[in-house]
């Protein structure tokens, strides 16, 4: 490991977890550096656009750099990539919003968002970072990984965004059983109050889980009870195309399973 950059990337994530920005002194208690290294390395990031400094406060943020950056890596990303075009069916099928997610560090990262037709004003959550327990497109994701990496989500740090969010790793466990049973997920309340999720995994050439693809919207329209079987089933086999778009084997998901 490069000493400088695991440090420098120690900043990136001190910043993006702090409200509204950090001085030099906070960073370097924060990573363990004495001042000079941390003024530093901030130096540098800032040069590369990847922090910029508040003129009056002289305290500093995350750079508009790592827009670009991101944004590069969401346009390379395969899943994303191949699940436009269904997501877009998806979403004028269901009437509703379609999310595409990727499971990454205990969150999942929402890599495609297709909005729903013809719907009020909506804001673009491309990008947006979800606690797994807290959403279908996670527990979608989760039931289908290796046993070893299910229990490590399941013993980790478990959010609660809402009342409805379950933090118990038992509850959740019995969740994730029946999605392997189903194939879908379901969310209701649980990552924000009045909205719903109906998410199904994605697969890939390997056969592994990459990621998930789901509904999102108001519970009323999604969980209806003449509505919520279809939009599981659409769900389900929307993912099952973006799949073998992916080159996933028919036989895919059942090695987690196991």
């Amino acid at each position: 490991m490069v000493q400088a950059v695991h440090r420098a990337i120690h900043v990136l994530r001190e910043l993006a977890t702090a409200t509204p920005r950090l001085g030099v002194t906070e960073l370097a208690d924060r990573i363990g550096v004495a001042k000079p290294t941390a003024h530093a390395l901030l130096r540098t990031l800032e040069a590369e656009g990847l922090v910029v400094q508040d003129r009056e406060s002289g305290k500093y943020q995350l750079g508009p750099g790592l827009v670009t950056l991101g944004n590069a890596y969401l346009d390379s990303h395969e899943l994303r990539t191949r699940a436009a075009t269904w997501a877009d069916r998806l979403a004028t099928q269901a009437d509703a919003a379609v999310w595409t997610g990727i499971l990454t560090d205990g969150h999942v990262l929402v890599v495609h968002h297709a909005f729903r037709p013809g719907g009020a004003m909506q804001v673009l959550e491309t990008g947006a970072s979800l606690p797994w327990n807290a959403c279908a497109l996670g527990k979608a994701i989760a039931a289908f990984l290796p046993a070893e990496r299910r229990t490590a989500l399941l013993t980790g740090e478990l959010p609660r965004v809402t009342g409805s969010s379950l933090d118990d790793p038992a509850e959740l466990q019995a969740q994730l059983d029946r999605v392997r049973e189903t194939g879908y997920a379901v969310d209701e309340n649980e990552l924000t109050l009045g909205d719903a999720g109906i998410a199904a995994p994605v697969f890939d050439r390997t056969g592994e889980v990459v990621g998930g693809l789901g509904l999102v919207g108001p519970i009323e329209r999604l969980l209806a009870e003449n509505a919520r079987q279809e939009h599981a089933i659409s769900v389900r086999e929307v993912a099952r195309s973006l799949s073998r778009d992916l080159g996933a084997p028919r036989n895919a998901g059942l090695r987690a399973c196991n």
